[in-house]
């Protein structure tokens, strides 16, 4: 293994390329308190919600380009996370409303350790209903990466929409990024979440995955580099398996490794994940190089896990991702 760099901020000044952002954003209600079920709840927090928003949203926090593109419905909340999206620099020119649609809502229980538990209202949601005429393609084709979930794969029209969008990303030689975010509850069956989302699996270059998800999509342990690497497909740069605060590994077709986490006090885990993409993305948009040189990759690395432990450190997604000094000031501090 490489050694890790000396804290020096990957995210330099230097204008990034664009990360273009591709799926859902809702509302998340989230319990006022902890540790309770969503019937005891007394209230709950309303906050912006939904990976792939997230991802932009972090993306344009630390200092890079991004983009979103996905449907809202024509109605309060709608409106108010387009709003959010602009309040956070991200650019929302992908963004359209559907007049015959709400906005999806999300209830989260928050478990007493961080954990989440979810309970969808979208039948169907806006954001179900993008189809692929409604596309903008001009702002996916000037993309450095095209990043996107499996969320948007699982109704039709959206399925289609994700499909055309992802390949025409592919053939104009924009990077495609994919993090599943399993949430099998939205799905028909374990088995067709499965299917679903390995169906586009062999189309992307960076792939990240929790622990969970690995153990999800491989019905085997996920500390098990052979049941990990059955995931690999020649033409993938990078795998990335997150496991919480012990860090993260990597898989390239050259090397692979581990790199420590940051033990933090865990609010709620809501967002993690894409604080960990969103930090990846703004680095490699703007040199992807990190996917061939293993002592860039560590580093940039170190600070995704960074800018991941800051994140679960309050309620909500985006009202939690971190800048790039938070970042920093984490990584001073040291890992595990």
């Amino acid at each position: 293994m490489a050694p890790l760099g000396d804290g020096v901020a990957p995210a330099a000044a230097a204008a990034p390329g664009l990360v273009v952002s591709f799926g859902e954003m809702l509302i998340d209600f989230v319990p006022d308190v902890a540790g309770v079920s969503l019937a005891e709840s007394g209230g709950f927090v309303k906050a912006p919600g939904g990976a792939p928003a997230n991802v932009a949203c972090a993306v344009s926090k630390l200092g890079g380009s991004s983009a979103f593109v996905g449907k809202f419905g024509d109605d309060e909340f709608g409106h108010m996370l387009v709003e959010i999206l602009k309040q956070n620099g991200v650019n929302a020119e992908g963004c359209l409303f559907d007049q015959h649609a709400r906005t999806a809502l999300a209830f989260v229980t928050l478990k007493s350790n961080g954990e989440r538990e979810f309970m969808f209202y979208r039948n169907p949601s806006a954001d179900m209903l993008l189809t692929e005429a409604e596309l903008n393609l001009d702002l996916i084709n000037s993309a450095r990466v095209f990043h996107y979930g499996s969320i948007s794969l699982i109704t039709e029209p959206c399925r289609s929409a994700h499909v055309a969008a992802m390949r025409a990303a592919k053939a104009g030689g924009i990077l495609c990024s994919y993090d599943p975010n399993v949430r099998i509850p939205l799905w028909p069956s374990e088995q067709a979440a499965r299917d679903g989302i390995m169906s586009i699996w062999k189309e992307a270059d960076f792939i990240k995955l929790s622990d969970e998800e690995v153990a999800f999509l491989t019905q085997g342990d996920p500390n098990d580099e052979a049941n990990v690497l059955s995931l690999w497909f020649e033409g993938l740069k990078l795998l990335i398996v997150t496991d919480g605060e012990r860090g993260c590994r990597y898989f390239t077709k050259d090397f692979k490794g581990s790199v420590p986490g940051y033990a933090v006090k865990t609010v709620d885990t809501t967002g993690a994940g894409d604080a960990f993409v969103g930090s990846f993305l703004v680095n490699v948009a703007k040199d992807d190089s990190i996917f061939y040189n293993e002592e860039k990759l560590r580093e940039v690395l170190q600070f995704c896990n960074a800018c991941g432990a800051i994140c679960t450190t309050k309620k909500g997604a985006i009202p939690a991702l971190p800048t790039t000094a938070d970042a920093m000031e984490v990584i001073s501090k040291g890992s595990n």
